[in-house]
């Protein structure tokens, strides 16, 4: 190499960027992460306790609208229950022979 290659390198190698540091890059990165996680568990914990709230303003009127439906429907899913545990018994799901061989 010649004397002007030598300058020229030395002269660009001016403008290079500063090397990085893994540890202090993984250290700020890590910091960045813990605040964001923090931020996140608070948020998630102010709409719980909002919910619970508005949940138990509204408990009432939603247990008296549950109970009438319950009463309602309770034939109609004994009826469902019923042909699920057919359609199981006669398509062999129950049998642990065609368990094995699936």
């Amino acid at each position: 190499m010649t004397k002007a290659d030598d300058r020229l390198r030395a002269a660009f190698a001016l403008n290079d960027p500063p090397p990085r540091d893994a540890g202090f890059s993984a250290a700020v990165m890590e910091r960045v992460m813990r605040r964001r996680f923090l931020e996140d568990l608070a948020w998630q914990g102010v709409l719980a306790v909002a919910g619970a709230g508005l949940l138990g303003l509204l408990w009432r009127p939603l247990q008296t609208m549950l109970v009438s439906l319950s009463q309602s429907l309770a034939p109609a899913f004994a009826v469902l229950a019923v042909l699920v545990c057919g359609w199981v018994i006669l398509n062999g799901r129950g049998d642990s022979d065609a368990i094995l061989q699936t």
